[in-house]
């Protein structure tokens, strides 16, 4: 009784530290919404699963070492519902972020992104007029485009050692025109429009060498958003996949400390059952 009730109370302390992780991770990408990302919503369930899994580790903690049945049955259920609502948002952040990679561009150490290569309902959400038009601003104000121009030797860096950079992709969707358009380079953030390579590409037509206006309004800009937030996403997703397996072997640990606390409360010796205990001695003779 008292190995278990330790044990579980070692695990649940385990658990509040994990935790941290999750909220960390919650509040890294709440981080990167106001500067990099500019997805606003996708951040709160994960720090929201945090905070839940803190709070009530403190309770089965409280309950394993002081043996309050009450705690522990509130704490067997909440967290059964917080491996479930888990369990739901894991799947839910992979299905959402399956599909869409940049593709390789000949002599170019940076990728393209393209709208086409995404689908599912985070595309449909962050390509709608109205939801673009707070993310593009999002990402206009973070400064990405101003901040990854480069000088050496007092001048801008050559076309040569701009294609040899490995572009973010919202630098590369964002901050440049798709190499397909064939503009010459004259800087990170300026381009010569004096030839379109591709007029199949509308974005070659949305391209505007104005700095308040670059590539925002092009479908290679929500490509690079997309791909910097399934990127993002990826990452978290490993964090609480781990945390998710600890915590159903908490769980499972849990629900035999609880029903050890229960035999307790019932006066019942350990290992014995209710049956050998309701069964009438033998009369010895």
């Amino acid at each position: 009784m008292r190995t278990t009730n330790h044990l579980i109370g070692i695990l649940n302390f385990l658990t509040f530290l994990l935790s941290i992780p999750i909220l960390g991770g919650g509040i890294w990408l709440s981080t990167r919404a106001n500067n990099t990302d500019c997805i606003r919503f996708l951040q709160w369930p994960i720090i929201v699963i945090g905070v839940a899994i803190m709070i009530i580790s403190l309770a089965g903690f409280a309950g394993a070492c002081y043996r309050n049945t009450f705690l522990m049955y509130l704490y067997l259920w909440v967290m059964f519902i917080i491996i479930i609502v888990l369990i739901g948002f894991i799947i839910f952040a992979f299905v959402v972020t399956d599909k869409g990679s940049g593709r390789t561009v000949p002599n170019r150490a940076y990728k393209d992104y393209y709208l086409p290569d995404y689908s599912g309902w985070l595309k449909d959400r962050v390509a709608s007029d109205e939801y673009w038009r707070k993310i593009s601003s999002c990402v206009r104000d973070s400064g990405v485009c101003r901040k990854s121009g480069r000088v050496v030797g007092g001048y801008p860096e050559s076309a040569e050692m701009y294609y040899l950079r490995k572009l973010s992709s919202i630098e590369s969707g964002c901050c440049k025109p798709p190499s397909e358009c064939q503009f010459a380079y004259v800087n990170e953030t300026t381009w010569d429009t004096a030839n379109i390579g591709s007029v199949n590409n509308r974005d070659c037509i949305r391209w505007n060498n104005d700095q308040e206006q670059l590539c925002y309004s092009c479908n290679s800009c929500k490509a690079g958003v997309l791909a910097s937030l399934r990127k993002s996403w990826r990452k978290v997703s490993v964090i609480n996949i781990i945390v998710l397996i600890i915590l159903v072997i908490v769980w499972v640990v849990a629900c035999a400390a609880f029903r050890n606390n229960r035999r307790m409360d019932n006066d019942e010796p350990y290992g014995q059952t209710r049956m050998e205990k309701a069964k009438p001695a033998r009369i010895q003779f």
